[in-house]
């Protein structure tokens, strides 16, 4: 099944809504794989400068779902969704 990665910014406008009834809402569905709150860090190259962290990245959930439309259908209960943010998916590419 294709598994996809919710990135959560930082843009909510209301307060936070507790995480725990979602994510155990996604585990009830059997679509919950993990995911984190994201910290602080740094960017680095091998070779010249590298860029500046992606700041407005607060998080993320893996989920696996038949689809992007089903991923979609995820959203709903979500702290940062709800509250008017920014939650961004992304298929994560099976390597064979």
């Amino acid at each position: 099944m294709p598994e996809f990665i919710f990135l959560m910014h930082d843009d909510a406008v209301a307060d936070e809504q507790p995480w725990e009834p979602y994510l155990e809402k996604l585990r009830r569905n059997g679509a919950f794989d993990g995911g984190s709150a994201i910290g602080d860090g740094l960017c680095f190259r091998k070779a010249g400068s590298a860029p500046g962290l992606t700041a407005h990245l607060a998080g993320f959930i893996r989920v696996t779902a038949e689809s992007l439309a089903a991923a979609k259908s995820l959203l709903p209960g979500n702290p940062v969704y709800e509250a008017g943010g920014t939650v961004e998916i992304r298929e994560l590419p099976r390597r064979e």
